[in-house]
């Protein structure tokens, strides 16, 4: 199917609405215990139960809108599936906390299968995103799996040594403003290995 374009505010909230409901809901249910079929759920526990629906049905509509999803995207929505129904089905909310260290390690991992075969998988998956020559893609690679690779170790340190509060704070905020601020970052990279420039 052939890849549509949307209004980015579309696609930004589609992508982003399901984390930030789930900081909302978090917030006000944290403090609750609820009895559900004879067993007790903290807040954190029914808010996952929650979230799991509400990011399938917004990858859905971000499916049917665009035509397409990134394999990102699609991973996602796999582990959280997996990882949050765990959650829900063992009352232990260890499994969705392990979801982006899980995410992260297994593309991290990914780009660096490929650097050793001196190939770059992140053109493979993002080409035509970004106008870079094969050099230019090679060291971004190189950056990105760095970067991936620290982003699950930072997990993994969050969960295990701090409260589900600040996990919580971590996953909706740190996370998201660590992947913004990285990419930003590379401007001057995509500036000089343009392969535009080449084109001239």
């Amino acid at each position: 199917m052939t890849e549509k374009k949307i209004n980015p505010i579309v696609k930004l909230a589609l992508e982003m609405g399901p984390i930030i409901l789930f900081f909302i809901a978090y917030t006000k249910l944290k403090e609750d215990t609820y009895t559900i079929l004879g067993r007790d759920y903290e807040g954190f526990i029914v808010v996952t139960a929650i979230f799991i629906p509400v990011l399938l049905i917004a990858t859905g509509i971000l499916w049917a809108l665009t035509g397409k999803l990134s394999k990102m995207q699609l991973m996602t929505a796999v582990l959280v599936v997996i990882f949050g129904g765990l959650s829900v089905w063992l009352n232990d909310d260890r499994f969705i906390k392990m979801k982006p260290t899980i995410l992260y390690l297994f593309f991290g991992s990914s780009l660096g299968f490929g650097l050793l075969r001196g190939r770059s998988y992140l053109q493979t998956m993002m080409e035509g995103a970004m106008p870079l020559n094969d050099q230019g893609w090679m060291i971004l690679t190189k950056r990105v799996c760095i970067f991936f690779l620290t982003l699950a170790l930072a997990n993994e340190v969050v969960w295990r040594t701090m409260s589900t509060d600040a996990w919580v704070n971590f996953k909706t905020f740190g996370l998201t403003a660590a992947v913004f601020v990285f990419f930003m970052a590379q401007a001057g990279l995509i500036e000089k290995y343009s392969s535009n420039v080449e084109e001239k």
